[in-house]
């Protein structure tokens, strides 16, 4: 499986991290963030992916 970035909250610092998902709120492991549901909320702070200028910045693989 290819290596996918990661992306991190900049309002409270939580990684998603594409090759874990989040189990718990229906994420399966592998899924990219470009492919998160719409409603996808951070699972600490809950600021929304499509708040503008996201709150979430991509962090590459080296």
């Amino acid at each position: 499986m290819e290596e996918l970035d990661s992306f991190r909250c900049l309002v409270c610092g939580f990684m998603y991290d594409p090759m874990r998902g989040d189990p718990r709120r229906g994420i399966e492991p592998g899924t990219p963030f470009e492919d998160l549901p719409d409603d996808y909320t951070c699972p600490i702070c809950g600021v929304s992916i499509l708040t503008q200028n996201s709150a979430f910045v991509r962090i590459e693989k080296n």
